[in-house]
């Protein structure tokens, strides 16, 4: 833990002090990208085009493609019987309360006023409960109820991931939030609040998936070249570095990298320090996780447009070449972010849980 310490300290360091180095260095004025609450919208950004929309579909579906060319499916093994397993009450909790904050959400009561920008967070908490019990009924198995340590430690954990994408999102401003009037204090708490639901709900719904999966698919990926030298992660690193502090600059060209390159650095960073990341599947590893990892996002993220689109307090997008064909408030190609987005969640679970083992 001790040895690892300076390596986490170097790794916060690199993505946080990356984007605002290149603003600093590009001559852009530091006190936009530190305003709190953030509600100046300093970028104007382009407009939508054909060419860009085709060219960003390409490559998603390009890599949609290579990744379903790589899945094998294997016959089902003997499943354990689930019809013997109750529902839990916790997560029959979970449906109802979420069903009636669902309700609170999308209506506008006025004995309800003073609470309705608050409803984002008793939505989620609903919605982590009925998925660990869709899991537990389903396997026997939670996050919630097998891991409860970690499981608490995601909440606190969660609120500085997202608040470290809000950070990042300074400086593309792709998204920003509508029916919120707080003071600064107040914006921070009640931002926290849902925000750090963030983790819990994707990694429940992860592990929902990846047991499911686990056994029917293989994902037969190559073997990385990450863990056969260190030149491909040293070059990587250097590339995802190289576009985290250029966001700033050319946030109309690079507002994808948001999302790519923190995974990116934590993974080569990983690699670099000989631990196993989560692109390593050699071995035993079968690569579900990927898979249920990117699923798991994907999930999250349109349960997250969806309850945000007739909600009080909320958060719109401008996002350059790309903002047409919107599902709820989200640009159909925005959805693509979830997917990585996924796998960083994995990713950062594998950190704080500290199940990384030594690569031999």
């Amino acid at each position: 833990m001790k040895q690892s310490a300076p390596r986490i300290v170097s790794l916060a360091l690199v993505l946080i002090g990356l984007p605002m180095a290149g603003a600093v260095l590009s001559g852009k004025p530091v006190p936009q990208y530190l305003e709190f609450p953030p509600e100046t919208r300093y970028i104007s950004h382009a407009g939508f085009s054909w060419p860009a929309f085709f060219l960003i579909l390409s490559i998603v579906i390009a890599a949609l493609s290579y990744t379903a060319g790589r899945i094998e499916i294997r016959p089902a093994g003997r499943q354990q019987d689930g019809s013997k397993r109750p529902f839990p009450w916790w997560g029959g909790l979970g449906v109802l309360l979420g069903i009636a904050a669902w309700i609170l959400a999308w209506t506008r009561f006025a004995w309800f006023s003073a609470f309705q920008p608050h409803t984002f967070t008793p939505l989620w908490l609903s919605y982590i409960l009925a998925v660990n019990g869709i899991d537990r009924r389903n396997t026997g198995l939670c996050l919630m109820y097998d891991k409860p340590v970690l499981f608490i430690a995601l909440f606190p954990v969660s609120a500085g991931f997202w608040w470290f994408f809000e950070y990042l999102n300074r400086f593309v401003q792709n998204w920003y939030y509508v029916g919120v009037d707080f003071p600064a204090w107040e914006y921070f708490w009640y931002a926290t609040l849902p925000f750090s639901t963030v983790l819990p709900a994707v990694l429940s719904t992860r592990d929902c998936l990846d047991r499911r999966l686990q056994g029917r698919i293989r994902l037969a990926l190559p073997n990385t070249p990450l863990r056969r030298s260190r030149l491909p992660a040293r070059l990587l690193l250097t590339l995802s570095c190289t576009g985290l502090f250029c966001i700033g600059i050319l946030p109309d060209y690079l507002f994808p990298l948001l999302w790519v390159s923190p995974l990116l650095i934590i993974v080569t960073f990983q690699s670099l320090a000989g631990k196993a990341h989560i692109f390593d599947i050699s071995g035993s590893k079968n690569g579900s996780i990927l898979i249920s990892s990117a699923l798991a996002g994907l999930i999250c993220g349109f349960f997250w447009e969806m309850w945000n689109h007739f909600s009080l307090a909320g958060w719109e997008y401008s996002i350059p070449f790309v903002d047409r064909f919107r599902v709820f408030q989200m640009p159909v190609l925005g959805y693509a972010g979830y997917l990585p987005f996924g796998l960083e969640c994995t990713v950062i679970e594998d950190m704080i849980s500290l199940r990384q083992k030594k690569v031999e």
